[in-house]
């Protein structure tokens, strides 16, 4: 089943900033922004619980379908081992991820819902790619896919994706296992990918050689995602919105000691008016920054 049927029963939410959150709000230590470690102990696992409960309370107050995407966006071979994971620490870890997510939905209490398994960049999110070869990016994530596979994930979402290559690399490898797949980018104040490439034509190269169900846009806010909308047919590919809060530029963000959370008024704002352009828009959430305050504001709740 591919995602655009998945996505059929939506619209859905999902969560916000799972780092920042933890980070900023309730004193969790992350190191390298790894919150997959969290699964390994009572005390993680408790603070996950709360943190994903509070998204489900948001989608039965709005009426409307849950994602639930699992905390695994550093749990891949070039993360994994500066927090010590190796490939069969990874592959556990990854598998238990989807095994918390299928708990937090059993608990929900929501009609419609799916398991998501979350993929990260090789490079840090706000960088421009590291790959050049989309094989290459394939085999990187070809094990965390695997792993997702063997728990029966409902589809595959990388995101914070910098450059087509690594998007057209992960698609290769969802589909290796027949999974469905969803690639976010993430872009700069000016709409763009963080190498210059316009929103547009990022979609349009990965869809001609590697074709996702669908695309996403997360980590920027909403006004940093207008200027790349022309109006043009690719606007109907993308399917989810995770903004941050904060209208600093990645740079700025990466300086600051402090959480930025935004103007709650703005955020909201503007993504009415990207709801308004993107008219498959199916999954809504947040990224750095946000937390269920803020998701729950642009749910109306």
């Amino acid at each position: 089943m591919s995602a655009a049927t998945l996505f059929a029963d939506g619209p859905f939410v999902t969560d916000g900033g799972l780092e920042t959150d933890l980070i900023f709000h309730h004193g969790i230590d992350l190191p390298e922004f790894a919150s997959f470690p969290l699964l390994e102990d009572r005390a993680g696992r408790e603070a996950l619980d709360a943190y994903y409960d509070e998204y489900a309370a948001i989608a039965r107050a709005a009426g409307a379908g849950l994602l639930v995407e699992t905390p695994t966006w550093r749990a891949n071979p070039a993360w994994g081992p500066r927090v010590g994971y190796g490939r069969e620490a990874l592959d556990r870890v990854n598998r238990a991820a989807v095994a918390f997510a299928r708990e937090v939905q059993a608990r929900a209490g929501v009609a419609r819902s799916l398991v998501v398994g979350i993929l990260g960049p090789r490079g840090d999110g706000y960088v421009p790619g590291l790959w050049s070869d989309p094989d290459e990016a394939a085999s990187h994530h070809a094990d965390q896919v695997a792993s997702f596979a063997a728990e029966g994930v409902d589809l595959v979402h990388a995101m914070t994706l910098t450059a087509t290559e690594e998007a057209i690399g992960v698609v290769r490898a969802a589909r290796s296992h027949a999974l469905p797949v969803v690639v976010s980018f993430t872009v700069e104040t000016d709409g763009r990918l963080p190498d210059g490439t316009s929103l547009a034509e990022a979609v349009a190269r990965v869809d001609a050689v590697a074709a996702p169900d669908r695309f996403g846009v997360n980590c920027a806010h909403p006004t940093h995602v207008a200027p790349a909308l022309d109006g043009s047919g690719w606007q109907e590919r993308v399917a989810v919105l995770r903004p941050n809060a904060s209208t600093l530029t990645h740079a700025e963000l990466d300086a600051m000691e402090e959480l930025d959370e935004g103007d709650l008024g703005l955020l909201t704002s503007s993504v009415d008016r990207l709801r308004s352009q993107l008219p498959a828009l199916a999954a809504v959430g947040g990224c750095c920054g946000t937390d269920a305050r803020h998701v729950g504001a642009l749910w109306g709740v």
